[in-house]
C-alpha cells in the first residue's frame, strides 16, 4: 500500500479526522482563502482504518479560537486537533460537540424570529444521533446539513 507524505510543520494547527469532502469547509471556518498568507497543506479522501476516507488540514502560523473549534465540530465531530510548536505535538485533543450553540449557524425556517429584523441571534441545541444535529431554540426546526447554514 502507498503512504501519503505530508510535510511536518514548525508551528501551527493540524486537524486531522475531518470527515471526507469537508476540508474546504475548514479552511473556509479558519478564515483561510486564495489570497491568504499561511501555508495550508490538505489532503482529502484520505484512506482511513477509523472512518474509510478523510481529510486533514496543516495551517503553518495559525492557532485556532473557541468559535473556529465549535464550527469545526459541527462539520466533523471526530476530529483531532494537534497543536504543533518546533514541529512537535505540544497538545493534542478531539473536539467537543457544543450542547448549545450561539451565533454559528442560521435557522433554515424563513418564518423563524431569529430571521426577521429583530436583532435577535440564532440559538440552536445540538446533539449527535448518528450525525450531527441542530434545533432552533426559537423555532424548534431541526437542521442535519449544517454546513449549509455556518456563517
Amino acid at each position: 500500500m502507498k503512504q501519503l507524505t505530508i510535510s511536518k510543520i514548525k508551528e501551527g494547527t493540524v486537524i486531522d479526522h475531518i470527515n471526507a469532502g469537508k476540508a474546504l469547509l475548514v479552511l473556509k471556518i479558519l478564515g483561510i482563502h486564495p489570497n491568504s498568507m499561511e501555508t495550508v497543506s490538505m489532503a482529502m479522501n484520505v484512506p482511513s482504518k477509523k472512518m474509510g476516507k478523510k481529510d486533514i488540514v496543516k495551517v503553518e502560523g495559525k492557532f485556532i479560537n473557541e468559535e473556529q473549534l465549535n464550527k469545526i465540530a459541527l462539520i466533523a465531530p471526530n476530529a483531532t486537533i494537534n497543536l504543533i510548536k518546533d514541529y512537535e505535538i505540544q497538545k493534542k485533543f478531539k473536539v467537543v460537540l457544543p450542547e448549545f450553540i450561539e451565533g454559528i449557524i442560521r435557522c433554515p425556517n424563513k418564518n423563524c424570529i431569529s430571521n426577521s429584523n429583530e436583532p435577535i441571534t440564532p440559538k440552536f441545541h445540538v446533539w449527535f444521533d448518528k450525525e450531527v444535529i441542530a434545533k432552533c431554540h426559537y423555532c424548534n426546526k431541526k437542521v442535519k446539513e449544517i454546513s449549509v447554514y455556518i456563517y
